[in-house]
């Protein structure tokens, strides 16, 4: 995305030309208290994903500008059909009907320790992805590796490949030379950005994509995918019915805590701003008193009306 601001051009260009089910975003910049700019900004779709800036955060105030990040974008008609699997600073997956769908961002070549962050990325996806033994996988993102050169980087990612019988949907389609990296300002371009499947039937359709409105560096690539459906899920209109009853134990927790998670946290904020106040010895107990009823009601008012938005 080259971020949030930046990239939602290009995202609401591809909704409007191809309206896709799924999208795999990288470097959305974001701060975990502006993840909810997605729900904000793409109503008809729900998110999972997370900040790379958790960590920097916590250990003071930012300096520089703010990186990375990772998030799947899906559209609303297939909440009833998507599980959350695992997410982290460089990788999401989710379950879609019987394909398990994997979102990398892998470290850039000035990355410390570089090597043992994508082993140690690409062994923990497919750990998950496991999991889904009899499960179609879609496995993509930035990989800011050419996969064609056989450099270390290189050479292990498509060792990855090649042990999990993976194939690169650029060469099923014999568009392996297209570019999906160009930085005009530096004069590179190269082939960084990849689609992996473990079922070739699975794919029809794979290209790299040119938007009037892409303000990143890198060209979106798209595939379309037949996906079998559960015969339990129905798509019929469901009858109108006078009341609701929530069901914990059929829903999404981890999209649930992420998503609380990120409309809390301004109340957090304002606990620790009141924490830091509360040694004051001058501070009488109905001024905490009134502070704790405060961050109460802000806490229920966050909890019910993202309830409700669900």
């Amino acid at each position: 995305m080259h971020g949030f601001t930046q990239g939602q051009a290009a995202v609401k260009e591809m909704i409007t030309e191809y309206s896709p089910d799924v999208f795999l975003l990288q470097e959305h910049w974001l701060t975990p208290t502006n993840l909810n700019k997605f729900d904000h900004c793409f109503h008809d779709y729900f998110t999972f994903g997370c900040s790379a800036m958790a960590k920097t955060l916590e250990s003071g105030i930012l300096r520089g500008r703010p990186y990375g990040g990772v998030m799947i974008v899906i559209k609303n008609s297939l909440r009833g059909i998507t599980e959350t699997v695992f997410c982290a600073e460089r990788c999401a997956t989710v379950h879609i009907a019987n394909c398990v769908i994997v979102n990398v961002y892998l470290p850039c070549a000035r990355s410390d320790n570089r090597l043992s962050i994508v082993e140690d990325i690409l062994t923990e996806c497919w750990s998950w992805c496991e999991r889904y033994s009899d499960c179609n996988v879609i496995f993509s993102g930035d990989f800011n590796a050419d996969l064609n050169k056989s450099d270390t980087i290189s050479t292990t990612i498509n060792g990855h490949i090649a042990d999990h019988s993976l194939r690169r949907c650029d060469v099923l389609f014999h568009n392996n030379n297209l570019i999906t990296y160009d930085n005009i300002a530096l004069g590179q371009s190269s082939c960084i950005d990849y689609i992996l499947t473990s079922c070739e039937n699975m794919v029809t359709n794979f290209d790299v994509l040119d938007l009037n409105l892409n303000f990143s560096d890198h060209h979106p690539i798209i595939v379309s995918c037949q996906v079998k459906f559960s015969k339990s899920v129905k798509h019929d209109k469901a009858p109108a019915v006078n009341a609701v009853q929530f069901r914990w134990d059929h829903a999404d927790l981890a999209l649930y805590y992420k998503y609380t998670g990120c409309c809390l946290q301004p109340v957090l904020d304002k606990a620790d701003l009141f924490i830091t106040h509360s040694s004051n010895s001058d501070l009488v107990d109905y001024v905490r008193l009134h502070a704790i009823n405060v961050l109460y009601g802000d806490i229920v008012n966050v909890l019910v009306s993202e309830m409700l938005a669900l």
